[in-house]
C-alpha cells in the first residue's frame, strides 16, 4: 500500500540541509551507544519501527494536516528513549546559545533527554489548537510517538537482543 511506502521513505527525505545535519547529529551522538548495544541489525530494525511509531502517532493526532511530514526525527526520538533508559547516568555536551555568545557544557543525558521530551509535549499539545495548529511545521506528536515506541520496543527487544550480547561479552 502506498501509504506504507511514504511512512518509510519520509524517514530518509528531509526540508534541508540544516533539518538532516542536526537529525544526523543527534544520530551520532546518541545513536552510535545503542547500535553498539543493539548490534547493527537489530539497530536498524529497532530505528525502522521507531520512525513507523512516529508516523502513526503523527497521523492520528494530526489527521487534517496538509503538510507532508518528512525526517528521521521520529525515528531518532526512538533511538533517545533507548538511551535514556540504557545509559541514564551518561553526560552528553551541549550547545548552549546565550545571545551571540555559544558555549558548551555537561550535562547528564536524563536531564538533557528529559528537557527535550517535556519540550516536545508541550509543544505537541499547545499546537493542537485551531490558532496554532500548523504553524511552525514541525511534527510534535511524530518525536513522542517515536519516544513512546521507541521505549516499548526496547523493552521487547531487550531480552533478545542487548541482554545476550552483554552475557556473552563478560563470558569471553
Amino acid at each position: 500500500h502506498p501509504v506504507w511506502v511514504t511512512i518509510f521513505t519520509s524517514m530518509f527525505l528531509h526540508g534541508g540541509w540544516l533539518h538532516i545535519i542536526g537529525n544526523m547529529m543527534y544520530l551520532w551522538i546518541f545513536g552510535d551507544n545503542v547500535e553498539d548495544a543493539f548490534g547493527h541489525f537489530w539497530f536498524l530494525v529497532f530505528y525502522l519501527l521507531s520512525g513507523c511509531g512516529a508516523a502513526a502517532l503523527q497521523i492520528l493526532v494530526d489527521t487534517q494536516s496538509t503538510i507532508p511530514m518528512v525526517g528521521a526525527s521520529g525515528a531518532l526520538s526512538g533511538v533517545l528513549a533507548a538511551y535514556l533508559f540504557m545509559f541514564p547516568g551518561r553526560s552528553v555536551r551541549v550547545l548552549v546559545f546565550l545571545g551571540i555568545f555559544v558555549t558548551v557544557v555537561t550535562l547528564p543525558a536524563i536531564l538533557v533527554i528529559g528537557f527535550w521530551v517535556l519540550l516536545q509535549f508541550l509543544a505537541g499539545f499547545a499546537s493542537l489548537g485551531p490558532e496554532t495548529a500548523q504553524t511552525d511545521g514541525v511534527a510534535y506528536f511524530a518525536h513522542i510517538g517515536g519516544f513512546i515506541t521507541g521505549a516499548i520496543l526496547l523493552a521487547i527487544l531487550w531480552p533478545f537482543t542487548i541482554a545476550r550480547r552483554r552475557r556473552a561479552r563478560y563470558r569471553r
